[in-house]
């Protein structure tokens, strides 16, 4: 992954001993904290039925006001919706507030360390709660192994098409709090939802808090992003589908024990197609989901209690063809450390699905195979030789304190994600000796 997109960090994980890029825009208590009372209005209040309330040319909003989001408001081809940064729009429970930036339209939202730009619940102080609005749809024309798929979620807009370099705006230094309507199974709004979605869109320092669906879900597209926080998600943090060919660096989920989802929570969830929605492409082909992550740290519910709920699964649960890869990545206090399933198997076997240079940590079962992947010869023992052999340079451990956190699975305020001086995560990443492992096929890309 020697790419000049990648920053080539010595250490495992999204944090080093001193570099905390959570500082000044996070919040890790969004419940509770006082935002000033709506003075404007955002949309319509429509969604499926009623004129739409559609941004056609630029729209630019104040900071010096608190909008009401309200219904569902399209930016549609040709139009672009600048937020400034410091601006808080509260999305509305009863409408399903949500923004979705279709094909050739533009969100440019902006915020700065000291100014982020906030997207929460209008409900008040101590009273909100995950599926307060919907999300942040953003939709391009980018590559996808669908042919015109239709978003998730309810919404009209269609996404994918040919242009890798397609352009829908910027999201820098944004929380995204309280959002993620899921209306049936395969139809949920996300925290945030990228369909489509191409690299010459910038995505940075953004933090999904108390989804009541995913934090993060790409459906294709091949969009880049760094410094993502998926805080006390319902269902999965960072969700990849339908040929997401990406690169994401520096991201940190957080679990909250008592919140599962009842299909099932994992940290990582990637699909190359869905059953169910590929019907013209039911083996879900070219473009693959290719996407390639590295320094993740995922924190599951048992870093803080021994206690959770029972849908909680797997760190990574990576199936149905998926070719992703995932480097200098710690997966820990998840009841199942990693599944690869289904045709991910055969990919695994071939070294187009990769986990390199990674931690599993404090798992029930940290190598979890389905009954049925036993006809493929791969059973646990043969998933646990397949992650620990020694060209991959993966670890496990059995004790969360061994990993050196200074306090990353608090629960209640700023979680300190910070390693200690002795933390063997300080050491061992892919570049840790210069140029990569020679032995471990290269990722050498100028992301990184």
């Amino acid at each position: 992954i020697d790419d000049a997109f990648f920053s080539r960090v010595t250490y495992r994980g999204a944090f080093d001993g001193a570099n905390d890029w959570t500082a000044g825009w996070s919040e890790f208590d969004p419940r509770n904290k006082a935002y000033a009372a709506v003075t404007d209005t955002l949309g319509n209040g429509n969604t499926t039925s009623g004129t739409p309330f559609e941004i056609t040319t630029n729209v630019t909003l104040s900071k010096n006001k608190v909008y009401l989001l309200r219904g569902w408001v399209y930016v549609t081809n040709g139009g672009t919706l600048t937020i400034p940064a410091g601006t808080v729009i509260r999305g509305d429970k009863t409408t399903v507030g949500s923004i979705i930036v279709e094909r050739g339209g533009k969100i440019v939202a902006n915020g700065t360390a000291t100014e982020p730009i906030v997207f929460t619940s209008n409900q008040g102080v101590g009273g909100r709660n995950a599926g307060d609005w919907g999300g942040i749809v953003i939709l391009g024309n980018a590559p996808t192994n669908r042919v015109d798929p239709k978003v998730e979620g309810g919404p009209r807009s269609i996404y994918g098409g040919s242009n890798a370099n397609d352009n829908s705006g910027s999201l820098s230094y944004v929380r995204i709090e309280f959002p993620g309507v899921a209306f049936q199974p395969n139809q949920e709004i996300n925290g945030l939802t990228l369909g489509g979605v191409g690299q010459g869109t910038n995505l940075d320092h953004i933090q999904v808090s108390f989804s009541g669906d995913d934090a993060f879900e790409w459906f294709g597209g091949n969009v880049n992003a760094k410094y993502l926080i998926a805080y006390k998600s319902v269902d999965d943090d960072f969700d990849t589908d339908f040929g997401f060919a990406g690169r994401i660096q520096f991201g940190v989920a957080l679990r909250d024990p008592s919140i599962a989802d009842v299909s099932g929570s994992n940290g990582f969830e990637s699909d190359n197609y869905n059953p169910g929605l590929n019907a013209s492409n039911p083996a879900g082909d070219a473009p693959y989901t290719t996407a390639v992550f590295s320094n993740i740290t995922v924190l599951g519910p048992l870093g803080a209690s021994a206690t959770i709920d029972p849908q909680f699964q797997h760190g990574a649960h990576l199936r149905r063809n998926t070719r992703q890869q995932i480097y200098n990545t710690v997966f820990a206090g998840f009841p199942r450390g990693i599944q690869i399933q289904g045709s991910a198997v055969d990919n695994a076997k071939n070294n187009s699905l990769r986990i390199n240079n990674s931690v599993i940590a404090r798992a029930n079962t940290p190598f979890f195979v389905d009954a049925a992947d036993t006809t493929r010869s791969w059973r646990s023992a043969n998933e646990a030789s397949w992650f620990l052999d020694s060209q991959r340079e993966n670890d496990t451990f059995n004790i969360l304190s061994s990993l050196g956190f200074t306090d990353a699975f608090k629960q209640s305020g700023k979680p300190n994600f910070l390693l200690n001086t002795v933390s063997p995560l300080q050491r061992g990443s892919y570049w840790d000796n210069g140029v990569g492992n020679s032995a471990v096929p290269s990722i050498d890309d100028a992301f990184f």
